[in-house]
């Protein structure tokens, strides 16, 4: 097949597109290389596919904020499926500036599902947010429970579930939400808070916790992500419906700093700051739809996964380590 990969050359999104080589088919990554972070890790991902299979993949710099742009893509290669990673990504930053992450996630994401019915694409999976939930009335979220987005982000990522089942429902166009909880693990941005963690310590600064740190996270690693993403190409089991993708637990905040402190080696201390706007308090993924629409197991917990990522950081130091903060 030759699938779309939008966002391939960010985190989540690279880790897909190798997947995606990794079982033989073509792919195109259409990314336009923004610089919300370090553009060097975005570029390092390219390269990283490219060299798994340089005959198999191409790389297009491109916006999916750009109709046009779509449109010729499609029309070139005539997609299989697309595996729709691109995002304005970040709850905190959307709160400064909501226009953005409207005009990439909604907007953005309007254009991919229009061409792909005009050109005649298969199937549409896209990636969706635990930010949809926005603040509990039960824990652990199941696909059942209300949406109260708290930022623009999560109102952005709503929207486009939305229109993914409009498009579903109207234009038979199938389309898959995948609702991430928190991804992290090798190549993640280098501003989420594993890594930013994890920097820290390497180089003797205390992780620092916004708020009580009391709060809950459901983190998720990327492997298990990919195998999710992946499965669809084997099932229709879940056209249509919006699927929990998260880990095996859940950790506070103070927990997980501690936790890095300990893998790192750190003589060190977590500082506490004061807590962001927006922020959820508590996030907690119940899988049991996506274990029997996708079969779907969540295999690496969050004490596992950061020892693994500092493994990995370790490894690529030279190329990866963000700049750390001096405080």
């Amino acid at each position: 097949m030759t699938i779309l990969v939008t966002g391939g050359a960010g985190f989540i999104g690279s880790n897909v597109a190798q997947g995606l080589l990794d079982r033989g088919h073509d792919v195109v990554v259409l990314d336009p290389f923004v610089p919300y972070y370090d553009l060097g890790i975005k570029q390092h991902n390219v390269d990283l596919c490219r060299e798994m299979a340089p005959e198999r993949f191409e790389y297009v710099d491109g916006s999916i904020t750009e109709q046009s742009t779509v449109d010729d893509l499609f029309a070139e290669y005539e997609f299989d499926y697309v595996f729709h990673e691109a995002a304005q990504a970040g709850v905190r930053t959307s709160v400064e500036d909501p226009l953005t992450p409207h005009e990439i996630n909604t907007t953005g994401f309007l254009h991919v599902l229009q061409a792909a019915d005009e050109y005649g694409t298969e199937r549409v999976i896209n990636a969706s947010s635990s930010s949809v939930y926005g603040r509990p009335d039960y824990l652990p979220y199941d696909e059942e429970h209300p949406n109260y987005p708290k930022s623009p982000y999560g109102v952005t990522k709503l929207a486009a579930e939305h229109y993914g089942k409009v498009w579903t429902d109207v234009y038979d166009l199938p389309v898959v939400n995948l609702r991430y909880f928190t991804v992290y693990g090798p190549r993640m941005r280098p501003n989420m808070a594993i890594s930013n963690f994890v920097s820290r310590c390497l180089n003797g600064k205390p992780p620092v916790v916004y708020g009580d740190g009391e709060q809950t996270r459901d983190f998720t690693y990327v492997d298990d992500i990919v195998r999710a993403n992946l499965s669809l190409l084997e099932t229709d089991a879940a056209d249509g419906e919006d699927v929990n993708v998260g880990s095996t637990d859940n950790i506070t905040i103070n927990e997980l700093a501690e936790h890095v402190i300990d893998v790192t080696g750190a003589d060190v201390e977590v500082l506490h700051d004061d807590a962001k706007e927006a922020d959820a308090r508590h996030t907690h993924s119940d899988v049991s739809k996506a274990r029997e629409l996708i079969d779907y197991e969540p295999t690496t917990d969050i004490r596992e996964g950061v020892e693994q990522f500092v493994d990995w950081y370790q490894a690529n130091r030279e190329w990866y380590e963000p700049l750390v903060m001096d405080s």
